[in-house]
């Protein structure tokens, strides 16, 4: 259980960053958090461009959630990262009881036959680890953009996180484009996945992402064998929304 924290920012303030910059966002958060606040990074495009920003305000922690179904490539940025920047990469797994209980009940591939069944892989497999990487965090920073999903369409710049305990999360990126996301990439050289090269505009576990054709919708490679569902792992919404999400037994 996330402990909940007294909120640090007025409404005026948080509606003031609106209009400042992602570099001028991130130094803030940097003085504003010290060691308190940290970069949740899965190494798409977004967020290696953060970990560059941050690289040039100084050490900024990261961390990672290894799922334990990340492609290679995945693993092949992040040791990029750590070799450019000489950041140390915070890395939570899954807690192996509990993926025990669900591969044994459900199966290793139980995503693919319903969302309640995909929702608690995401439980499991993210959104737990990150509740124990937020422990020792009084704010967090994202890759989250506005058009990347519909649900992300009204995020601020910095928002206090209700979801998980009123930490102030800072999506320094909220306001923009993909073609401003590259357009920084290859100005300043910043390592990314390759597999952004191959058609995949977001990253997630390998079985549960493909490459998009062009004109498809940035996020119609996740979890695209659902139509309707919410292209969210519950990472950033809540994950008990919808359908109820089935036990795994045995798990702690």
């Amino acid at each position: 259980m996330i402990m909940t924290l007294p909120t640090t920012l007025s409404e005026d303030e948080i509606a003031s960053f609106e209009d400042r910059t992602a570099e001028d966002i991130l130094r803030w958060a940097a003085k504003r958090f010290g060691d308190r606040i940290a970069l949740a990074s899965s190494f798409g495009a977004e967020d290696c461009v953060i970990i560059d920003m941050l690289s040039r305000l100084g050490s900024a922690r990261v961390f990672t959630l290894d799922t334990g179904r990340l492609p290679q490539e995945t693993y092949d940025v992040m040791d990029a990262v750590r070799d450019r920047y000489g950041i140390r990469i915070e890395v939570y797994y899954p807690n192996t009881a509990e993926v025990e209980a669900m591969v044994r009940e459900h199966g290793p591939n139980l995503f693919y036959r319903a969302v309640e069944f995909r929702k608690l892989c995401c439980h499991v497999r993210k959104v737990e680890p990150l509740e124990r990487a937020l422990r020792d965090l009084d704010a967090w920073i994202t890759g989250l953009r506005q058009d990347q999903e519909p649900s992300r369409k009204t995020i601020g710049k910095v928002e206090v996180d209700r979801l998980h305990g009123g930490r102030v999360k800072v999506n320094a990126l909220a306001d923009w484009t993909l073609d401003e996301v590259w357009a920084y990439v290859r100005r300043n050289d910043v390592p990314y996945n390759r597999l952004h090269d191959l058609g995949y505009p977001s990253i997630g576990c390998a079985p549960c992402t493909r490459a998009v054709a062009p004109g498809e919708d940035l996020r119609a490679g996740r979890w695209w064998w659902e139509r309707d569902a919410s292209k969210e792992c519950g990472l950033h919404a809540d994950p008990l929304a919808g359908p109820a999400l089935p036990a795994a037994r045995g798990g702690t």
